[in-house]
């Protein structure tokens, strides 16, 4: 409750005491009153007639003494009055002025004292700690802001130092940075990038050295071949007949590897347009069959085209053309002699699938997952025995990749191996 409030409620019960007879308070009856009630009051109370004199004083100290203030002659005139001052004695203080109103007649005023400064000193003090609480706040959360940008940032910094020597070259770096949070999943990203990386500079260094070696060894051979040339007798005709037959296969399988690189430099150009033509799968298959059959027929090994019905879809035939003839390649040329390939046409849901089969002598399950990388081969002494440059699954890997199909492959040693090459029928051409 208010100070004003409680000087009003005070105004109306001394108004109580007003003798009706001679409209005038009655002293005892005041005194009494104001003893009962009086203490109930913070501050000072002074009950002042309409002449200025003090006829109660809840300190008694002047009691019967006349008292005049701007307060109290405003409320003699009716106003309610409430004035704040700063005391030497007291500190912060507040006047309040009620005027006794009785019947339409002011006969007097209750004038209250009430001294602030307690109050004023609780709220310096709260004040005083809220701005300790906030200085602390503050620096606590300073503190954690500080420990927080550390956590954060460490890891950054691993990651941009390690990232620096990736760019100096040094591409198996790793960072172990634990958590499920951006920073987490960028240090994974990172080592799956730098695995990846080394994985590149480790097949980029191969490919070097197996281009080097593929090269090196016809062109060693036609050097044999030709100081054999020189050093032989002039008159010798069926040697120099020999020798010149055997530089030129050597000239043949060099050439044979320079194509081979260059259809793989053409399939990795990254505008490569692909030349789409609506395709009879089934015919293209017959024609790679045909050119490859009299081959199969040197070893005796039967090809059998299975197909239920013709299949036609958008494809570059030039260049699925030199992907199927690879596979079936391979297929004849790593099959025995009285051997079977087989070759299933069929359709699975949107794709058109294509099966080489064959009875050949298989691939080791730990070769498979290579068989597609430039230069791999199961077997070097086969392969020498056999030729070719390693490169003709790789160049058919890329080209049905580049259609938006898949290439896989399935094996068993000395059983033989299925390729299974799965083209889509809606291929997107852009």
């Amino acid at each position: 409750m208010n100070y004003l409030t409680q000087a009003n409620i005070l105004s109306n019960r001394v108004r109580l005491s007003v003798d009706e007879s001679t409209i005038e308070f009655n002293q005892l009856y005041l005194n009494q009153m104001m003893d009962e009630i009086g203490h109930l009051v913070e501050g000072r109370i002074l009950i002042i007639d309409r002449n200025n004199n003090a006829i109660y004083d809840s300190f008694n100290d002047i009691r019967d003494t006349k008292i005049s203030s701007e307060e109290i002659s405003r409320a003699l005139k009716g106003e309610r009055v409430v004035s704040l001052y700063k005391l030497d004695r007291y500190g912060e203080t507040m006047y309040i002025s009620v005027p006794v109103i009785y019947y339409d007649r002011i006969l007097g005023v209750v004038f209250m004292s009430i001294s602030l400064q307690e109050a004023y000193n609780t709220i310096n003090s709260v004040k005083n700690l809220l701005f300790f609480i906030s200085l602390l706040t503050l620096l606590l959360i300073t503190g954690i802001s500080l420990v927080f940008a550390n956590l954060i940032s460490q890891p950054i910094k691993v990651l941009t130092e390690a990232m620096q020597r990736t760019a100096q070259g040094k591409l198996n770096e790793r960072v172990d940075i634990d958590g499920n949070d951006e920073i987490g999943q960028l240090s994974r990203a990172y080592n799956f990038m730098s695995t990846k990386l080394s994985h590149i500079e480790k097949q980029r260094k191969d490919f070097v050295a197996n281009v080097s070696h593929e090269l090196k060894t016809p062109l060693s051979s036609m050097k044999l071949l030709a100081e054999s040339l020189i050093m032989q007798p002039s008159n010798n005709i069926s040697i120099y007949h020999e020798f010149l037959e055997d530089i030129d296969s050597e000239i043949d399988r060099l050439n044979e590897i320079i194509e081979s690189l260059l259809s793989m430099v053409d399939l990795d150009e990254e505008k490569l347009n692909l030349n789409y033509k609506l395709t009879y799968v089934n015919y293209l298959i017959e024609k790679v069959v045909n050119n490859i059959r009299p081959l199969a027929e040197k070893k005796n090994i039967k090809i059998i085209i299975s197909q239920w019905e013709k299949i036609q879809i958008f494809i570059d035939q030039g260049k699925i053309y030199q992907a199927l003839m690879n596979i079936i390649y391979n297929a004849v040329k790593y099959t025995d002699d009285g051997g079977k390939i087989t070759i299933n046409i069929e359709k699975e849901g949107r794709y058109a699938v294509i099966k080489v089969t064959d009875t050949g002598y298989g691939i080791p399950k730990e070769s498979l997952p290579y068989i597609f990388d430039r230069f791999y081969r199961v077997d070097s002494a086969r392969s020498r025995k056999t030729g070719g440059t390693g490169l003709g699954l790789s160049i058919s890997h890329q080209i049905i990749s580049l259609h938006q199909g898949t290439i896989e492959v399935e094996s068993e040693v000395k059983k033989g191996s299925t390729f299974i090459v799965r083209l889509p029928m809606d291929v997107n051409k852009h």
